[in-house]
């Protein structure tokens, strides 16, 4: 088992300025090495769970470690106020979309969180939201979402996705992607509301992104018998 030390001089290892500058540009801020995902992943060996090393990581500020610390943590064994306090301190869209409604899916609080989030007025912890809620469908089984909620959601995404912000945008859209893929239920009324929505564009940190069509993403899991079939894990 590892220390922090020898993580953080491990990641500094691995780090590359070509890596670094590709994350910058997609919404990480610094400090960080730039280390790929990969590499990252080297790092989990005999260190997967340690939910004392994660928190340390994650409190370094440095991006490559908060997301080492992502995927190290068992969210299941965290608290409630221990994830509520990384969506607050988390930074970057990396972090803000994926570590934290990572770690949030893996805990039995985490559709309360999402909840809690989306509604927020700060607008960082309403993507949050909006991706965790993503991350749930993906993985919680039908009977333990709400689908009224869910379904609420969507017309919510329908009625203000083009007047939101470029980042908001591609997660409202994200998410009715992800409910039309993983909830066999709501399969029909988010193909509806996809088609009504159309072409999303999004331009991020001064590059224009390619936004998924939400009924091709969709209609893609039906040719291909993915419908409906939940991800193991939503951490990759």
């Amino acid at each position: 088992m590892s220390n922090l030390n020898d993580i953080m001089q491990q990641l500094a290892s691995f780090g590359s300025e070509q890596i670094k500058n590709i994350y910058i540009r997609h919404g990480a801020r610094e400090p960080l090495f730039g280390v790929r995902v990969e590499d990252m992943k080297k790092l989990l060996k005999g260190n997967k769970g340690n939910n004392k090393l994660a928190a340390e990581l994650f409190a370094t500020g440095n991006h490559d470690a908060m997301y080492l610390a992502g995927l190290m943590a068992d969210g299941s064994k965290m608290t409630p106020g221990e994830i509520r306090a990384w969506a607050s301190a988390g930074h970057g869209s990396w972090i803000r979309d994926f570590i934290v409604p990572w770690v949030a899916t893996e805990n039995a609080a985490g559709w309360e969180l999402a909840k809690e989030w989306i509604d927020s007025p700060d607008d960082h912890l309403a993507l949050t939201g909006w991706a965790t809620f993503s991350s749930l469908v993906s993985v919680w089984p039908d009977e333990k979402l709400d689908l009224g909620y869910i379904e609420k959601l969507m017309v919510r995404a329908e009625r203000d996705i083009h007047g939101s912000h470029d980042r908001m945008r591609m997660a409202m859209n994200g998410f009715v992607i992800a409910t039309g893929t993983f909830v066999e239920p709501l399969h029909t009324r988010a193909l509806e509301v996809a088609a009504r929505i159309g072409k999303v564009n999004a331009k991020i940190d001064g590059t224009a992104c390619k936004v998924p069509a939400a009924t091709d993403y969709i209609n893609k899991a039906v040719t291909s018998g993915r419908l409906g079939r939940k991800r193991k894990m939503a951490k990759c």
